[in-house]
């Protein structure tokens, strides 16, 4: 796992001008991260910091050794776990709200999904990726569907989709990675 060091270190530059406003925080990174190492189509660090930052260029002096660095260890600690069969173990707040920071990671992970979906639905039975892709999708905060927001509503139900995610992440890793 990536220090408090690295985290604040990616923060930094997230939250930087220009992007700052539009840009995902760390758990939405992870998130993006996650998304890439799962799905069907690994993205490369330029890839990642134009979807973490909102931006559709990388700056003219090039992405920041350490975003790079740090992206490139999170993948590298992601595949590694869900190589060894461990279940996907969500970033968490040291304060704050969590559910506020599961949001903005499955914010992160299905807007990934969104720039590649074709990708994704090619890969794979649409019905099955579709189906292992709800919980992150309806904790997004990205859709106003109405299922959508009565789960969000219902800590009950909130809570259940949560802890369906990283059973849905492996299903998903195995399911674009697995040997045939």
């Amino acid at each position: 796992m990536l220090s408090n060091t690295e985290i604040e270190a990616l923060e930094d530059i997230l939250f930087a001008e220009p992007w700052g406003d539009d840009a995902l925080d760390f758990f939405g990174l992870h998130g993006v991260v996650c998304a890439s190492v799962v799905g069907p189509v690994g993205l490369d660090t330029q890839a990642i910091f134009r979807l973490a930052t909102g931006t559709d260029q990388v700056p003219d002096q090039g992405i920041p050794e350490v975003f790079g660095r740090c992206v490139t260890k999170l993948a590298e600690e992601l595949a590694h776990s869900l190589d060894m069969g461990q279940a996907l173990e969500l970033p968490e707040p040291e304060d704050g709200d969590p559910m506020n920071a599961l949001e903005n990671w499955c914010a992160g992970f299905v807007d990934t999904f969104l720039e590649h979906e074709e990708d994704w639905v090619e890969a794979a039975s649409e019905e099955e990726t579709a189906d292992l892709l709800v919980p992150m999708l309806t904790l997004s905060g990205l859709f106003d569907d109405e299922d959508f927001q009565k789960v969000r509503n219902s800590e009950k139900l909130s809570r259940q989709m949560a802890d369906a995610i990283p059973d849905s992440v492996t299903d998903l890793y195995l399911l674009f990675h697995a040997p045939d």
